[in-house]
């Protein structure tokens, strides 16, 4: 018998139970009783704060304000357990006295973000997660400073996790807390203020807790504020370690996105400005397995709820992926000679031009942005949107601002086409296909479409270049759309409204992560994603909305293989109550702190020796002040722009100080290489922007040209509809096991990633402006058509990595040039062009017997890459060896400068893979 229940807490009704038989659905609840009693006896609920919808089996916990969607199940007592829909489960969780009276003082919350006020109850992760942070708060044996990582996967609510974190401390700890929350974009802070401020826990107007500059923040954190909100750019100004803005140590730092925004000048600002804070690090993307220096920073996983959970407990809804496009061909097959004949139009002996026409030729860009594949794909986006109409919003994504403009344009001139076609169909129609039909033209109609993108200097100039004009677009970004009161409405807004007929956004960064839209339904991909930008891309279109069952991601570029090696990264990582799932793990640091501090010394030294070798200095850039700083920035550059190859060898070595320097952030001695590290990031920003200030436009357009005409587009008629992948479904476990590679015979098991970043590491140094662009375009046109020629997407997730086949065939190579993998590294670096097959015999006996002569040699060195004269020892011992008559490189074909060069390459890629003998990058097999 169906009955209700009415909880008391000294005699006030805060709990409402409706009870159906066991064979009733929820919904039948929820529709035709609880709404009838909110009707009929409003004032019953005036006090209520928990609702409760239950049949004996199953049951689901929501407010009087939140639709059935939002009513959500309980299946947990602790983050551990795998999880159950369970109606003990739910009452043991929200019903222990202890929990109630927890849920009820510190996790509901009001919040009118949205523009209306909305009564928001705590979801179970929230509850388990929030809970887990503040018993770490509490915990005496904790690091000093770490809190530790809350990742909770896109669309899980962590703003509002965030809101239940701070106020619980206030309220239970202690009310003098001041929370930092700090993120590194403007809209990201925006959007976390306002939700902060919907709640009405904060009012910058009132009292101002959004700093506008760099000494305004130093001025708010000098006050005993409740919350401070900033982007880690206002930490702009050093600060004396000893002195700080304050040594409170009751301010908790909250970094959203936690693994971009801690590295660096300004991280370390922050830390020397509060040197007693406590930092927390929220993200809605997980922590690469191998990233020790996020779990540096903030210490282990304090709470999880991966991608694959949120699915399961119906915080989000499925995502489907669905791979589209017709397939592409080579029209020609002399792009090379015709780019030649193009670029010898030009002289072009700037080395900042060449570095950055090399760059961009080899991207995928201008097959992607040929006008025949833009016109295909526009026309079905129209097809597909268009059939799918009824869903909700749309978001195009294009891989820059240019091609967003394009695809506008082309999406515009198909929709009309398609609209005279649905009411030509509709006027010979009748009954509901001509109701139908007419409803499907008024939202056609009415459908508003827009370019999201944002600024930039000479933008107008840039896009007249391609024949485009961005200013309407730029008019309507900043003024918005008006409503038919006369009054205008901001384009996020009118995005984010479920009503307004604004639903095609053609984006390419802007929305693309941290852009909360429930009735978003369908993200039509074609741009190259991957890691955590792809994740937090697809996290666009799963938001529980209404009726909505899924989000839909449309894949036109090929991104398949990323998002499978993103989603085994991702998904299950530190998951303790998953099968599968990797668990907490304490970091085993290998390096003590002075070691780490030895080893950015030692990477700094090695670039001011390199420009002291080029009579640049360092010490002249960090001693000096205006023009005379510039001078010697200047004299440094010039001497890194000897060639080509010092340029990349100079840039190598500025990533790894940069890589050690984020690797020190938390050791206080830091802040003695400051200075240096200072220095040589000013060099190599520079090096970088003068390669992107290189105007290279209007070659770029005529080599794009060239392209497009040889690019073809052929519809494959034959070709069978994919059905959608429902991505939650995948078999996350032997996902990842495919994204592991193991080595045998005692080594440790490495990530796949890592084995490809130690073979590029090792070929890096290879010259890459030898790429044959031809085959350069074929491959590019290949990958992608094995994206699209898949008759069966399920297929393609079960498929193994193409990445391990390309490691085997490049591990296949050394086994056909008859060496191992060790002296295959030596032999690529002493290699030059045309050389007969004798001397590359020859060539093949010097690097095995060099790498035997090294290896004896350093096996007796300990820490030889930490003293300069052993250093020096290596680097003569390598010379020499190259230059002796019996065992060296042959005089006839090296000349004095090239065995100099041989040299020094030798020399770094020993520094880097020999720290001891046997090296351990590689395996005991080929030891």
């Amino acid at each position: 018998m169906d009955t209700y229940v009415a909880g008391f807490v000294n005699g006030i009704p805060l709990l409402f139970v409706e009870c159906k038989n066991i064979h009733k659905d929820l919904k039948n609840a929820y529709e035709r009783n609880f709404a009838d009693y909110k009707d009929t006896i409003p004032h019953f609920f005036h006090h209520n704060a928990i609702v409760m919808l239950a049949n004996g089996a199953k049951a689901k916990v929501g407010t009087i304000t939140a639709g059935y969607e939002h009513f959500h199940e309980w299946k947990r007592l602790s983050e551990s357990d795998h999880g159950v829909v369970d109606m003990e489960t739910l009452l043991k969780g929200v019903c222990d006295k202890k929990n109630f009276m927890d849920i009820f003082e510190n996790f509901i919350i009001y919040d009118d973000s949205i523009g209306k006020q909305i009564k928001v109850l705590v979801k179970n992760h929230q509850y388990l997660g929030v809970n887990q942070v503040i018993k770490a708060l509490n915990d005496p044996n904790r690091a000093k400073g770490k809190l530790g990582v809350f990742w909770h996967t896109q669309s899980a609510g962590k703003s509002y996790s965030m809101v239940f974190f701070t106020t619980k401390v206030h309220r239970k700890i202690g009310g003098n807390y001041t929370f930092l929350i700090c993120t590194d974009r403007d809209d990201l802070d925006t959007q976390i203020y306002k939700t902060f401020a919907g709640c009405s826990v904060a009012d910058n107007d009132k009292n101002p807790c959004r700093p506008t500059s760099g000494k305004h923040l130093a001025e708010l954190m000098s006050y005993h504020k409740a919350y401070v909100f900033t982007t880690i750019q206002k930490f702009n100004q050093e600060v004396d370690p000893d002195e700080g803005y304050t040594k409170r140590n009751d301010i908790i730092v909250i970094t959203d996105e936690a693994h971009r925004t801690q590295y660096g000048t300004l991280a370390l600002n922050m830390r020397n400005a509060l040197p007693n804070a406590n930092f927390i690090g929220f993200t809605g993307t997980p922590l690469f397995k191998d990233d020790q220096i996020t779990m540096q920073v903030f210490g282990d996983y304090i709470s999880t709820y991966d991608f694959q959970r949120a699915v399961e407990d119906k915080v989000t809804v499925p995502l489907y992926y669905d791979s589209r496009g017709d397939t592409l061909g080579v029209a020609t097959n002399d792009i090379n000679e015709r780019i030649a004949e193009k670029l010898e139009e030009i002289e072009i002996d700037d080395i900042d031009v060449s570095q950055r026409l090399e760059k961009e030729l080899k991207r995928d860009y201008h097959i992607i942005t040929a006008k025949k594949r833009l016109n295909q794909i526009a026309k079905d986006f129209v097809d597909h949107y268009t059939t799918s109409w009824e869903a909700g919003k749309a978001m195009f994504v294009c891989i820059d601002k240019l091609t967003c403009v394009r695809m506008y344009e082309l999406i515009r001139q198909y929709w009309d086409q398609k609209a005279e076609k649905i009411e030509d169909s509709w006027k010979m129609a009748a009954g509901e296909e001509k109701d139908h039909l007419s409803n499907q033209l008024i939202w056609m109609k009415e459908t508003k479409m827009a370019v999201i993108v944002s600024e930039e200097q000479g933008e107008v100039e840039k896009f007249r270049k391609w024949g485009f004009d961005i200013t309407p677009h730029r008019r309507l970004i900043k003024n918005g759309f008006e409503l038919s009161d006369g009054t205008r409405i901001d384009v996020d807004s009118a995005f984010k409204r479920e009503e307004h007929p604004f639903r095609i956004a053609i984006i390419c960064a802007m929305w693309l992560t941290g852009f909360n839209v429930p009735s978003l339904a369908n993200l039509y991909l074609d741009k190259p994603l991957k890691a955590h930008t792809l994740m937090q891309a697809i996290a666009r279109a799963n938001r529980v909305n209404g009726d909505k069952n899924n989000g839909l991601i449309i894949d036109y570029c090929g991104i398949l293989k990323n998002l499978r090696k993103a989603l085994a990264i991702f998904t299950g990582t530190g998951d303790t109550g998953r099968t599968g799932g990797l668990g907490p793990k304490e970091l085993d640091p290998t390096k003590t702190k002075e070691e780490l501090l030895e080893d950015l010394k030692q990477a700094i030294d090695l670039v001011s020796d390199f420009l002291n070798e080029r009579k640049a200095s360092l010490d002249a850039i960090i001693n000096t002040n205006g023009f005379e700083r510039n001078k010697a920035i200047v004299a440094a550059k010039e001497a890194v722009n000897e060639n080509d190859e010092t340029r990349k060898k100079f840039e190598v070595m500025c990533r790894e100080v940069f890589i050690k320097f984020k690797a020190c952030l938390t050791i206080p001695g830091v802040n003695a290489y400051r200075n240096q590290y200072g220095a040589i990031n000013i060099i190599y920003k520079s090096l970088q922007k003068d390669r992107d200030r290189a105007d290279i436009s209007d070659i770029i357009k005529q080599l794009h040209e060239v392209i497009d005409e040889s690019i073809t587009v052929t519809s494959d008629k034959a070709k069978e509809p994919n059905k959608p992948y429902d991505i939650s479904k995948i078999d996350f476990s032997r996902l990842r096991a495919e994204f592991e590679h193991a080595k045998t015979k005692n080594t440790t098991v490495q990530s796949l990633k890592s084995v490809i970043e130690e073979k590029l590491e090792r070929l890096i140094q290879r010259n890459p402006l030898r790429t044959d662009f031809q085959e350069h375009y074929e491959k590019i046109i290949d990958e992608y058509n094995k994206e699209k020629d898949r008759q069966n997407i399920e297929a393609t997730f079960e498929a193994l990595l193409k990445f391990v086949q390309e490691l085997d065939e490049e591990e296949s190579r050394a086994v056909r040039e008859g060496l191992d993998e060790e002296t295959l590294a030596i032999y690529d670096l002493l290699l030059k062009p045309d050389l007969k097959p004798q001397e590359i015999k020859k060539i093949k006996k010097i690097a095995k017997e060099l790498l035997e002569t090294l290896k004896e040699k350093l096996k007796d060195l300990y820490k030889w890459q930490d003293k300069e004269p052993t250093r020096d020892e290596v680097k003569v011992l390598i010379r020499n060896f190259l230059w002796d008559e019996a065992t060296g490189l042959p005089v006839e074909c090296y000349t004095q400068n090239e065995v100099d060069k041989k040299t020094e390459d030798v020399f770094y890629h020993v520094y880097r893979a020999y720290p001891t003998v046997p090296s351990p990058y590689y395996s005991s097999a080929d030891i």
